[in-house]
């Protein structure tokens, strides 16, 4: 009997003999269509945006991403591409827990007192545990794995509010872009006291060239960042004064501006624009009237200028990811040049 050939059957290949030619996501572009994808706008600008000091208003113990997902069209929380900035409430009695996929953390107390209780785990390095006190006025910051539980302190002083409110900001969404988590810790956690860098901010005030000098602030470091000067290896944090009567006059950076008001009266705002006429001055700019405890973002390359027309000092604390781009030699930072 002779053997038939069954042709519906899948032919059958030998272990070795298949080839994929991996070309199937493989895509050209001619150059000058794909040089300038934030100009083409295949990647969204980011947008200058205010967050009113009413969002952390009322409630329960909480965390308030300032979140612009959707502006910035990717799939997680992000306040800019690589940084998200979250207001913290918490009332007395409650607390809330944090453990994000994040190489930095950083916080800033704008009001009360508490503790931040953390653990370490898997593969992170001593310390495995501790506990940082904070009050108003002082920044902490955390380094990778860190599982922490945040909470006001139970005691107030009299004249001290019984909840607290944190300013937070995080790495977590240059982490989720490039698809990682952290491997190691690159800082070990970290207070930088108040009372102690508005001493020290107070003695920048008082120098004899202060009143020439486009900003009168002090940075805060850490020794495990000794080639960046910043406050963790990704982030860069400022404490700064805005005199009765004055205006910093217009920069710019390539780092984006997550800017925090921590105290000042109406008559204070910033001016943001892409160009400067002959003189210095912003062209059409976009103007941001400042508010206590309140935040805004400053996209990274525009020029802005801050003013101060209330008739008292004001206080903000702005955080960038200077520190990841001073180590990408990426920063950029220009000043306008004074008129004549």
């Amino acid at each position: 009997m002779a053997n038939r050939i069954d042709d519906t059957a899948a032919p059958t290949v030998a272990v070795g003999e298949a080839v994929e030619d991996w070309t199937g996501d493989a895509t050209f572009y001619e150059y000058s269509a794909a040089a300038d994808p934030i100009g083409s706008g295949a990647i969204s600008g980011v947008p200058i945006r205010r967050f009113s000091p009413r969002m952390h208003d009322g409630g329960s113990s909480r965390i308030i991403p300032l979140d612009l997902s959707g502006e910035l069209g990717v799939s997680y929380p992000a306040t800019s591409p690589g940084l998200l900035a979250s207001f913290v409430i918490l009332r007395p009695g409650e607390d809330v827990s944090t453990e994000p996929d994040a190489t930095s953390e950083l916080y800033y107390c704008l009001r009360g007192r508490g503790s931040s209780e953390f653990q370490r785990v898997g593969a992170f390095e001593a310390p495995r545990a501790g506990r940082i006190d904070w009050r108003r006025g002082d920044f902490v910051t955390l380094p990778a794995g860190c599982t922490t539980v945040h909470a006001a302190a139970t005691d107030p002083a009299p004249g001290e509010p019984a909840e607290a409110l944190l300013y937070r900001v995080t790495d977590a969404p240059l982490l989720h872009y490039l698809g990682v988590k952290p491997w190691g810790a690159r800082f070990a956690p970290t207070r930088f006291d108040g009372e102690v860098a508005l001493a020290r901010l107070a003695e920048v005030e008082r120098h004899p060239d202060a009143s020439t000098r486009n900003r009168i602030s002090i940075l805060l470091g850490n020794t495990a960042a000794p080639r960046t000067m910043t406050v963790t290896h990704t982030l860069w944090a400022m404490l700064g004064v805005l005199p009765t009567g004055r205006v910093q006059r217009p920069h710019r950076h390539q780092s984006v501006a997550l800017d925090l008001i921590t105290s000042c009266e109406p008559g204070c705002y910033s001016l943001i624009g892409s160009r400067l006429d002959p003189e210095g001055a912003i062209v059409d700019p976009v103007r941001i009237d400042w508010e206590a405890e309140g935040a805004f973002v400053t996209p990274p390359g525009l020029w802005h200028s801050h003013h101060n027309e209330s008739g008292r000092p004001a206080h903000l604390v702005p955080i960038q990811d200077a520190g990841l781009h001073s180590y990408l030699r990426s920063l950029d930072i220009r000043f306008a040049s004074a008129p004549d």
